[in-house]
């Protein structure tokens, strides 16, 4: 096999808006690991709320969460890379969360806990949408100022969150838009692309022998450092201009697309 491993996102790639694993694209990664190819989980989501998918597609190996942040074996606990916003750059962020209208609201990230500081219906919607519990806290000073691993900001519409890319784009931090309404903080120099860069290395597995399949604009690091970056058809411009192919929409299974370009690729000898 041309691939060795086929690097998917989650959300409007794998798993439809329903929340649903689209069936295709499931069965295509079974038919993709019974040929001797790994499949790993790159997505923005926590452990927890990554967990129920890793689950269902039966996976063992190491899960990119937190848009690179961490690398986890959801299988085990182990944690394979962690990366954190470093101590002076959280007390800034925590400045513009402090800032915050009521147009939009955030959510800190330390380990595998979700925390907020004040109620909003955006944070309870987030955490409906992703099967999560975001935990109170009375104040960001409550959390440990080393431990924060990123922070998100889900605001209320496309336009507010242009806004805040703006002024968090003045951090010293990596800022990516997961959905059209979550504007991520990460730490300076973390994205998909890295966090994969490093786990291949780590696995000892080359960068072009990976597929990787996405469609938000926190996707196109890793669709760049990847053999074969394929876009979902129905997924953001910026993407699908990236991409090495387009493949169909997330529905239409977008992963099952990629992988039978793979296939076919290998059983003809065109994929390199």
């Amino acid at each position: 096999m041309t691939y060795r491993w086929l690097v998917t996102d989650l959300d409007g790639t794998l798993v439809d808006r329903r929340l649903r694993m689209v069936p295709r694209s499931r069965e295509a990664l079974g038919r993709f690991r019974a040929g001797g190819g790994e499949v790993v989980i790159a997505t923005g989501r926590s452990r927890e709320s990554a967990a129920p998918y890793y689950a269902e597609l039966n996976l063992t190996g190491p899960a990119i969460l937190l848009n690179g942040a961490l690398i986890c074996d959801l299988s085990t606990g182990e944690i394979l890379l962690d990366r954190r916003l470093p101590a002076p750059v959280w007390a800034a962020a925590t400045e513009l969360l402090d800032a915050l209208d009521g147009d939009a609201a955030g959510v800190a990230f330390r380990g595998g806990q979700a925390f907020r500081v004040v109620t909003s219906p955006l944070i309870d919607a987030y955490a409906a949408r992703d099967r999560v519990t975001v935990e109170a806290v009375g104040d960001w000073s409550d959390l440990p100022p080393t431990e924060v691993s990123k922070a998100m900001i889900v605001c209320a519409s496309t336009a507010v969150a242009e806004r805040v890319t703006e002024k968090a784009s003045a951090l010293d931090v990596t800022v990516v838009v997961s959905e059209p309404t979550y504007v991520e903080l990460l730490p300076s120099g973390v994205d998909k692309g890295t966090a994969l860069t490093w786990l291949t290395g780590h696995r000892g597995v080359p960068l072009e022998q990976v597929a990787a399949v996405g469609d938000n604009p926190n996707d196109i690091p890793m669709l760049r450092v990847a053999g074969l970056g394929a876009a979902v058809g129905d997924g953001h411009p910026a993407v699908r201009a990236a991409a090495d192919v387009v493949v169909g929409g997330c529905d239409d299974g977008a992963v099952a697309d990629v992988i039978a370009q793979i296939l076919d690729g290998a059983e003809h000898g065109v994929l390199s």
